[in-house]
């Protein structure tokens, strides 16, 4: 039996609705069994607005769950105040809660695989947590020194160098260590996570043209192209020109595509995947998916979110377990 964490995320965003038909859409309870990480008020608000399906129980404590025969356990984090729409103080709080416990479920053995619902940032901040996201929140947690932000979907897969940057500070952070790391972290979690024995990972340039041989930048020259070669072997080709290999299609020849900022591969990736996008952390020691969308706030509470993401976040952790399993 597989066992999953699922997280609130902003509990005045459209989280706790798309979790409940997600588990309405896929899960049977001969074969898995999911833990969801909520205040039992929210959670039975939203069962008001999206009708379960599904035996559920709430518990206020993982350990205190005495039978695995309910398809759902509620761990109950209390009761807190829902203000629709709009990120609160309260709303970063419980976000960040709901991860850390949900996080801690995993690392004691007690679930298979993570799986967050969208976070507001502005939450984060009023809450004053620190992370910027998942991704950096879920790294130090677990002391993951090389990690990256991978984004999965049928028709791409695509990594970060720099993450949630601001633009005119990603010339300084594109540098060998940064693009080492990636590269490295990528071509491990292809061969460990998805089973991939001889991936092809295509890097694209930082520049527009991909510099142009030094005429319009030097990081190509200067860190792209050595990091590159140092690795010795074939899996590597670049550094590419983004606009063209992306509207050439390039990307369907390649299990990965590496960029050097978030919007040089996110506008693609969400062109071509936006309704079944999943973001995964490569390099952590647990497995952890989550929808590739926000909060959406515009829609929240009204019953018109899609469940699609957060169910391509479930086949992901399931079909990685089985492969982490392999190994």
């Amino acid at each position: 039996m597989k066992k999953f964490a699922f997280t609130c995320g902003d509990i005045n965003g459209i989280g706790p609705e798309i979790c409940i038909k997600t588990f309405n859409k896929v899960f049977a309870p001969t074969k898995v069994k999911i833990y969801l990480y909520i205040p039992s008020n929210i959670f039975e608000e939203a069962a008001k607005l999206v009708k379960p399906t599904f035996d559920y129980e709430i518990q206020n404590k993982i350990e205190e769950v005495s039978e695995l025969n309910k398809l759902v356990t509620i761990i109950d984090l209390g009761k807190v105040k829902k203000t629709t729409g709009s990120p609160s103080k309260s709303s970063g709080d419980i976000a960040v809660k709901s991860i850390r416990m949900a996080f801690e479920s995993v690392i004691r053995g007690k679930a298979d695989a993570l799986i967050t619902s969208p976070l507001s940032k502005e939450a984060l901040e009023l809450a004053n947590v620190k992370y910027p996201g998942h991704t950096e929140m879920l790294a130090e947690w677990s002391r993951a020194k090389h990690f990256t932000m991978m984004f999965v979907s049928n028709k791409m897969k695509c990594a970060l160098v720099t993450i949630h940057d601001s633009i005119k500070t990603l010339s300084d952070l594109i540098s060998k260590r940064n693009v080492y790391s990636t590269l490295k972290t990528v071509k491990d979690s292809l061969v460990n996570d998805f089973g991939i024995r001889n991936p092809k990972i295509a890097v694209l340039g930082f520049n527009p043209h991909a510099g142009e041989s030094g005429r319009i930048g030097m990081e190509e020259e200067i860190v792209i192209k050595p990091v590159i070669k140092s690795f010795q072997d074939k899996s590597f080709n670049g550094p590419f020109v983004p606009d063209a290999f992306f509207g050439n299609k390039s990307y369907s020849e390649y299990d990965m595509v590496i960029g050097m900022y978030h919007d040089q591969v996110l506008i693609p990736f969400k062109m071509l995947s936006f309704d079944k996008g999943v973001n995964y952390t490569a390099g952590l020691p647990i497995i952890r998916t989550s929808p590739d969308h926000g909060t959406a706030f515009d829609i929240a509470w009204t019953n018109k979110a899609k469940p699609d993401s957060m169910i391509e976040a479930y086949k992901l952790a399931s079909k990685l377990i089985d492969t982490r399993k392999i190994k």
